[in-house]
């Protein structure tokens, strides 16, 4: 695998009326082909929320899963704004840019920031320590994560409907 280095190539997902961020590490190599959010295969990522929220998502074009997540409050986006990596391994993250994660907050009503995995977390609680109190770790989706079963996913993720 080589080395990469990443600069966001796409937005967050957030409006003013957004009530909770779900928040990645850093986009994936099929994330960045595709131009949104959690877009490998294997990730369950988009069948978790479809559960949770009863919401077709995971089949659904990418323009029809953003309007789900703004009417139903929810905003996405990465904890890394920039950072060298290899393949899409977190654990092979390294030369961190932070994303400005209280500029993004500006102006929207989110009340709890979900961290979609350990990397995710670990780097936005380093950088933005201010942020803590409203941050809950939640297992990653990713199919690397192959001790939590689908349900058990679920099961850890419906803290969210607490929230919207």
């Amino acid at each position: 695998m080589q080395n990469r280095h990443v600069k966001h190539p796409f937005g967050p997902v957030i409006t003013p009326q957004a009530r909770i961020l779900i928040l990645g590490s850093v986009p994936s190599l099929k994330s960045v082909e595709f131009g949104f959010y959690y877009m490998h295969p294997q990730n369950r990522f988009w069948k978790v929320l479809e559960k949770l929220l009863g919401e077709e998502l995971y089949s659904a074009p990418i323009s029809t899963r953003a309007a789900i997540l703004d009417r139903r409050g929810v905003a996405l986006y990465d904890s890394v704004e920039e950072c060298d990596i290899t393949g899409s391994s977190d654990s092979a993250i390294s030369s961190v840019i932070p994303a400005d994660l209280p500029a993004l907050l500006k102006g929207t009503k989110i009340a709890r920031i979900f961290c979609n995995g350990n990397a995710s977390y670990l780097y936005a609680v380093k950088y933005h320590p201010e942020l803590s109190e409203k941050m809950i770790k939640l297992p990653s989706t990713s199919p690397a994560n192959a001790a939590y079963s689908f349900d058990r996913l679920c099961d850890e993720w419906r803290e969210i409907l607490n929230w919207l």
